[in-house]
């Protein structure tokens, strides 16, 4: 199982526009191939952070979903809204 973060730094007042986009747009998240779950926060101090919590069957299901998103424009979409790049962590789990 792959878990990743995904960071959204947007510009300021645009978090909520960002939020309604991803209320549509994380139907068709949840439904690709591989996912298992997505979660969305709001950073408490700045609402024009938001992360996405996912988990995937495997990182190639979830760069594969990637890819589409690309291809559909979506990544290309969020460039206005966004401040910074886009973060991606991708993470292990650690027995400590």
């Amino acid at each position: 199982m792959q878990k990743v973060i995904l960071l959204f730094k947007c510009q300021p007042g645009m978090g909520e526009g960002l939020l309604e986009t991803f209320t549509t747009a994380l139907v068709d998240t949840r439904a690709f191939d591989g996912c298992i779950s997505v979660e969305t926060y709001v950073d408490a101090d700045n609402p024009d952070t938001i992360m996405l919590f996912e988990e995937w069957e495997s990182k190639a299901q979830q760069e594969t979903y990637v890819g589409w998103r690309i291809e559909n424009g979506m990544i290309e979409m969020l460039a206005p809204i966004l401040a910074e790049p886009m973060e991606t962590r991708y993470l292990e789990s650690h027995p400590a």
